[in-house]
């Protein structure tokens, strides 16, 4: 049919809603005072509640017309008081007769007249709606109604008469008064369509009004693709899935009971009291309703012991998501009418997703004690509590850490017959930098080492005990691994994918989060060093160089430039952005060099007086400076706050405070941080980040994404990565993957017989021992505790003695061969530790190397491996040169494959490699200080003033500020410089003839310099 106006497209769309069970509401039935269509409000009272309805109309007198005004007038009110989405949930009470305004599906359907009353609903939709006294001539073009009560409205635009969504929005913000009870107080959510896209909001307000997108995504729900619609079907339009899917009865009132709720204390500002009407109303994004969905359906279906991969982006609300479908999951019953699962676990490290889980949970069931927090103080208490609730009636959903869940997976190992929904958090995971170590750490204890290599918790929480028909995983995260996707996703057409996909690329386009690749500049340091040792000493190659690395990078010198850099970047394109809110971040590769760097920084600022340049520090653990017990720092200790007070403090803007000249609190606006809130830290005005840590893979993504998250005042242009320490075609080829969707090929199971054939071919273990090994382990584990337990442990020692002796003995003869061996042990243990998870292998003899072979790898011992000594080495050189500026955004190029598991990995140890430490300073000098000469030596001229005069020297630096020390020092040194650079005539008119270059020089000597002697004080 073609569609050539406005009026034609409204009756495509109310024509399609009346098919579907909607009915046509009547303009003149709609009282503008009240705000509540009349007629339909007594309709549906009168044919679900008769009874009560006679009850209270003789407490009211007088004729029906009188008294449905009058409680027409009470609906009015509460829903004034209360809100719109409480009084459908809940009901009004009139003169102690409670009156539902809305029935919602039962969650079964047992009873004969289970959906009597449901089906009873009234769902209208009116068109051409007056709804304004002010203004009687202003008309909405659909406006939706839930038993009388409106719910929604929408302003449709019709592509054929040259209008489009656009011009719907205008209209909102343009023609629609906030103000008008309509809008105010009543309606909850308001569309902009036209036949390619919709966009909504749920507050009017003005030309400030914030729409976002409603739309499927362009290769449609699910599925990879960017922002927009798919193609339309024949006789539909892409935008068809509004009205027939979402305004669809049943989806619409499941949507209005179950999805919307409103952000507890999210007041609009302004000095208004906190009314459910200022409150911020959450409306489901497209792909969050279609994915919760989804997952609902399935597991509707096919009950419990099935496993889903939901591949969301960041910026994705993924914190909503999960909300939504663990209530879902909590009250889910299958075809047959029982319950899918007894109790839904929530593996979170975020206290912010427990608060939400509360509040949203109360609002739809107005019922306390539902979700519960499973504490984390003392295994005693973990324990109790993990047991109270599994075992409890109240508690629905249980929300656990990654060190609790373990305890609770043993616990549930107890309870035979009981089914769980455990939904896992991943993207959150690793805050504090210790909670895979943690995990880990209990696993062991529960007699399990199978963690994932990579540390990834995730795969980690299901290898704790597999695949089983009572547990189902439904697992979030934007970066899936190989193992990730194998364990948790879908297998179709030979490959496993995710079972639902909200992409980066369509993130990015739908404007939720911004793209970090898009301004991106790198910098390279060059570096000499010298040998000051007597004698040429040999080394191991391999942790020598990173020895000498590592002292080039932490040097006084280095650490200065370094911080001259940042420092100077971020008061000029950092520091004024966002009016003066924008923050940074500094990501160092350890804590040694985190606390170097944050105190070179705060250093340069204190000596140049910037201001808005407030420095804090994050990292794990107590550091010992240099290895110096006198210099033990502490992160709490170093910021003069808590390490939970710290991200509070890093978000606190001046700019944001109205008493902020009275109460003097500091600001902070640069963060250095080494292994800590490189994932799950969401501060929505980071706009620039300091990369100095070779990043690679799942790790550069989630670190490079603390920028992505959107602010109000924040921009594209606003993002600047200043990388010194990678490529940056090697950081976009790490994001590639995750660009749009990652999948894998299933791995071959029979892989494990030829890793289990590679190691007993080297005849080290004998089949008797393993299985008496083995019997004695059946034993241990059937005493858990106590003296007996102690003696069993000990006794399964004794009985890897013999392996662990001959390869000692073996380790003496043929070390390479041991090594191997080694290697190969290792493998098997990985790859029957995951495969065993998949394939669930039914052969004793893969188990019974399994559980042997993972005691025997611990105990196999180890060649002495010593520390390098370097001696005297000196820094001589040191230049940071900017590489280049970058655009390195990724263009559409489909789903991603990524090479499936192996187990590969595990090696031999190989014997170091030896050579002179000059030939290596030498080697090292050629790759790091390429095109580096002697006009970058500052350092040997500033030794050599100090030199000439040191006790004057020194007392010139413990004497003086940084700026005096400056008039005793620069004229020597310009004068060693000059003697340095007599024969390089070019360098030498450099060096006196360009004032930025001779002033950069003589700063950088002279911090050098200043440092060196008050440090040898210190």
């Amino acid at each position: 049919m073609a569609v050539h106006d406005e009026g034609e497209f409204e009756n495509a769309i109310e024509a399609s809603l009346i098919e579907s069970g909607w009915h046509a509401g009547l303009r003149t039935a709609y009282d503008k005072k009240l705000g509540l269509d009349l007629e339909e409000l007594a309709t549906f009272i009168g044919a679900t509640q008769n009874d009560e309805w006679e009850r209270l109309r003789a407490f009211y007198g007088g004729d029906v017309a009188e008294a449905q005004h009058r409680f027409a007038a009470h609906v009015a009110k509460q829903i004034d008081e209360r809100g719109t989405l409480d009084v459908l949930r809940h009901g009004v009470k009139d003169r102690g007769v409670l009156i539902r305004l809305a029935y919602f599906r039962p969650a079964h359907t047992l009873a004969d007249n289970a959906l009597v009353q449901y089906e009873k609903n009234r769902l209208t939709v009116t068109r051409q709606l007056a709804y304004s006294e002010k203004a009687p001539g202003n008309e909405l073009d659909l406006t939706l109604f839930v038993n009388g009560i409106p719910v929604a409205t929408a302003e449709l635009k019709n592509n054929y008469t040259g209008q489009t969504v656009e011009d719907a929005k205008k209209q909102y913000r343009r023609d629609r008064d906030p103000n008008e009870l309509i809008f105010a107080r009543r309606t909850l959510v308001h569309f902009a369509v036209d036949q390619e896209l919709v966009f909504l909001t749920t507050r009017l307000a003005g030309a400030e009004t914030m729409f976002l997108p409603f739309n499927t995504g362009s290769a449609g729900p699910g599925n990879t693709g960017g922002a927009g619609n798919p193609p339309a079907l024949p006789g539909r339009y892409r935008t068809s899935y509004l009205w027939d899917e979402v305004w669809q009865p049943d989806a619409w009132v499941d949507l209005l009971r179950r999805f919307l709720h409103l952000e507890k204390g999210g007041k609009s500002g302004g000095g208004k009291k906190d009314t459910p009407h200022n409150r911020k109303l959450i409306f489901p994004r497209y792909h969050q309703w279609h994915a919760v969905r989804s997952l609902v359906d399935h597991a509707a279906h096919n009950g419990s012991g099935h496993n889903y991969l939901v591949q969301h982006s960041a910026g994705s609300g993924k914190s909503n998501t999960i909300a939504w479908l663990a209530h879902r999951l909590s009250s889910l019953h299958g075809d047959d009418n029982e319950p899918v699962f007894d109790k839904v676990l929530v593996i979170t490290d975020r206290d912010v997703l427990d608060r939400q889980l509360q509040d949203t949970i109360y609002q739809f069931e107005h019922k306390a004690g539902v979700v519960r927090q499973i504490g984390h103080k003392g295994e005693g208490a973990k324990s109790e509590q993990v047991g109270e609730a599994l075992s409890g009636e109240t508690a629905k959903i249980l929300i656990v850490t990654l060190q609790t869940f373990p305890y609770v997976l043993d616990k549930v190992s107890d309870l035979r017959g009981r089914k769980f929904a455990i939904v896992v958090d991943e993207a959150h995971s690793s805050q504090s930098g210790e909670s895979a170590a943690a995990l880990k750490r209990v696993l062991t204890k529960l007699g399990s080492d199978d963690i994932d290599e990579d540390a990834d918790p995730l795969t980690a929480s299901a290898l704790a005990r597999g695949k089983h028909e009572t547990l189902s995983y439904f697992a979030f995260t934007a970066t899936p691994k190989p193992k990730t996707i194998e364990l948790f996703g879908t297998h179709r057409d030979g490959e496993v994918r995710p079972f639902h996909v909200y992409s980066m690329r369509q993130a990015i386009e739908e404007g939720f989060i911004l793209d970090v690749l898009r301004n991106y500049v790198t910098y390279k340091t060059y570096w000499r060093l010298a040998n000051g040792n007597p004698d040429d000493r040999e080394v191991d190659e391999r942790k020598a160089s990173a020895a000498l690395a590592r002292f080039a990078t932490l040097s006084p010198a280095s650490m200065q430039q370094r911080a001259e850099l940042i420092v100077e970047h971020f008061v000029k394109h950092t520091r004024g952005r966002l009016g003066g809110r924008a923050k940074a971040m500094v990501v160092c590769r350890s804590r040694e060099h985190a606390v170097k760097l944050y105190r070179a920084i705060r250093k340069y600022v204190e000596d140049l007086g910037y201001d808005g340049c407030g420095t804090l520090v994050a990292f794990s653990g107590k550091l010992a400076v240099d290895g110096l017990e006198a210099d033990t720092v502490t992160e709490s200790g170093l910021n003069g706050i808590s390490e939970s007070a710290l991200p509070r403090a890093f978000a606190y803007t001046k700019a944001d405070d109205p008493h902020a000249a009275s109460r003097d609190q500091a600001e902070y606006r640069i963060l250095v941080v080494a292994e800590k809130f490189q994932t799950g830290f969401d501060q929505p005005l980071l706009t620039t980040m300091y990369v100095d840590k070779p990043l690679a893979g799942v790790a550069a993504v989630q670190t490079l994404s603390r920028l992505n998250r959107t602010h109000p005042r924040k921009e594209q242009d606003d993002l600047f990565v200043l990388d010194l320490a990678n490529e940056a075609d090697d950081i976009q080829k790490a994001f590639r993957p995750f660009y749009e969707a990652t999948i894998t090929t299933p791995t071959d199971p029979n892989l494990i017989y030829t890793a289990h054939r590679a190691v007993m071919d080297h005849q080290l273990l004998v089949e008797s021992e393993m299985r008496a090994f083995f019997d004695e382990y059946v034993r241990a584990q059937e005493r858990r505790r106590g003296t007996a337990f102690d003696k069993a442990h000990a006794e399964l020692y004794r009985l890897t003695d013999p392996a662990r002796d001959r390869f000692a003995q073996l380790l003496e003869d043929d070390p390479d061969q041991a090594e191997k061996f080694r290697g190969d042990l290792r493998d098997y243990i990985r790859k029957y530790g995951f495969l065993a998870q998949i394939c669930g292998f039914q052969d004793e003899e893969l188990e019974l190397l399994y559980v042997y072979g993972k005691m025997l790898v611990q105990r196999l011992p180890r060649r002495e491996d010593p520390a390098v000594d370097l001696g005297k080495v000196d820094l001589t050189h040191l230049r940071i040169t900017k590489t280049g500026e970058h655009d390195v955004s990724l263009d559409p190029e489909g789903e991603q494959l990524l090479p499936g598991f192996t187990g590969d990995g595990g090696g031999k140890q190989h014997e170091p490699e030896k050579m002179s430490l000059s030939e290596l300073i030498a080697d090292l000098n050629e790759r790091f200080g390429l095109n580096l000469g002697e006009h970058d030596a500052v350092i040997g001229p500033a030794n050599d003033v100090i030199s000439d005069d040191p006790n004057f020297m020194k007392a010139a630096a413990l004497n003086n500020d940084l700026d005096n020390f400056g008039h005793v020092f620069d004229d020597a040194f310009e004068d060693k410089m000059a003697e340095r650079l007599e024969n390089n005539t070019r360098m030498f008119r450099e060096f006196n003839d360009n004032p930025d270059y001779n002033s950069a020089l003589k700063s950088l000597a002279r911090r050098y310099a200043y440092e060196s002697l008050r440090k040898d004080v210190a």
